[in-house]
């Protein structure tokens, strides 16, 4: 069974889409991420920080999930991490109408002593030099360290984003924030530019529109499964990122090939995410269900051509 740690925010999220609205609830990258990843067979680990209002059936669920909680750390009197946003009817674009770090504002990352040997590190979107803190407590390193990251630090913390991305292996971020961190607008370019920084493999998201992963000159698509309803797009680009890292954690194989297994693999989870508020759905996800979504994906995408 192979090691995965994750880095990233539990937090709380108050969510307005067109079907509906919630108070606080569950929510935070490496929350999506750590339930994504716990339906494979893999040991997990989530670093983070809450406060004490963080209600503590909130930890039993990922303990429940068999996800290592020693390195989250709770702050006596603090507040856990809070946003809060409003999607458009479209579904592809928010407002942020409320963002407070509190204890994130101060957050030192500690690596459980039993992780720092993990194979793949997944470093949720964070402040890059929170990622940097958790790259150097590595005891050997991992043969696959992937990175999420989005436009807000690129606007504000550039410098050390570029110097994280040195040491990954792979970047996952979404179309605009791939053109914006190369100003190139066509993908195949902007994708060729950042692995020049350092990653030899880039995942651009799509949303709808399915994922890209590129690798040299090679260039793999998976498409979004088309779903009758999206209920809620919070946390689905985490899930994938769960889905990506703890299908290559438990196969131990971080071949293209199997980079493209796990690209699929992710999009299949998203799925699900977008289907309730938060992660309400990913809660009781089961595997069965996951296994036959995958066949859906299959059949979505396989079909045999006669080539001359």
């Amino acid at each position: 069974m192979g090691k995965l740690l994750i880095v990233g925010t539990v937090a709380f999220d108050e969510i307005e889409t067109p079907f509906g609205k919630t108070d606080k609830i569950l929510g935070g990258a490496a929350t999506f991420i750590g339930l994504s990843a716990s339906q494979f067979d893999v040991a997990s680990a989530i670093v983070s920080v809450v406060g004490d209002d963080l209600p503590q059936e909130y930890l039993d669920l990922l303990e429940n999930k068999n996800i290592d909680i020693s390195g989250i750390e709770v702050v006596k009197g603090g507040k856990t991490f809070y946003w809060k946003g409003k999607y458009h009817n479209d579904l592809n674009s928010r407002d942020t109408l409320a963002t407070e770090l509190n204890t994130l504002a101060d957050f030192n990352p500690i690596v459980p002593e039993n992780f720092k040997n993990a194979e793949i590190v997944m470093l949720g979107n964070l402040h890059p030099s929170i990622q940097m803190g958790v790259i150097n407590q590595m005891s050997e390193r991992p043969k696959l360290i992937i990175l999420d990251t989005m436009n807000f630090w690129m606007d504000n913390a550039l410098d050390e984003l570029l110097e994280v991305i040195k040491k990954i292996d792979v970047l996952t971020i979404n179309d605009e924030e791939a053109r914006q961190l190369t100003n190139e607008y066509s993908l195949v370019k902007a994708a060729k530019e950042i692995q020049k920084m350092g990653p030899k493999y880039v995942v651009i998201k799509k949303g709808e529109h399915g994922a890209l992963l590129f690798h040299k000159e090679n260039v793999f698509f998976a498409p979004a499964l088309p779903l009758e309803e999206v209920f809620d797009p919070t946390g689905a680009g985490d899930t994938f990122a769960g889905g990506f890292s703890g299908y290559l954690a438990t196969t131990n194989n971080i071949s293209f090939e199997n980079l493209k297994k796990a690209v699929i693999h992710g999009s299949n989870l998203a799925s699900f995410c977008v289907e309730r508020f938060g992660t309400e759905r990913m809660q009781d996800l089961k595997r069965e269900d996951v296994s036959k979504r995958l066949h859906q994906f299959k059949m979505l995408t396989q079909f045999d051509i006669e080539l001359k």
